[in-house]
């Protein structure tokens, strides 16, 4: 039987599946004009930011060893295109 990351990334092959990551930051800010939560991860080893929304609060993953569901785009800030990670799943390690 097929696990909920296969059945995923078999649906959508721009995902990419990583395990036992270790954040080094967590940050959580309210969107603008939204009752969502931005999270905002920094993994050790990577200098992009991993982003997703929650509508409450994260507990605090500084440290914790994560597996993450994301994939890639791009965002233009502040006239500088940026590229970040759309996180679609993560868990506990």
């Amino acid at each position: 039987m097929k696990s909920q990351v296969d059945k995923l990334l078999e649906k959508n092959r721009k995902l990419t599946h990583s395990e036992m990551m270790k954040v080094s930051s967590h940050m959580q800010r309210n969107e603008k004009d939204s009752d969502w939560i931005i999270n905002t991860l920094s993994l050790e080893g990577y200098d992009v930011p991993f982003r997703f929304k929650r509508k409450k609060s994260y507990r605090n993953l500084k440290g914790a060893r994560i597996n993450l569901t994301y994939y890639a785009s791009v965002e233009n800030i502040a006239g500088f295109n940026m590229e970040v990670m759309n996180v679609v799943r993560i868990r506990m390690a």
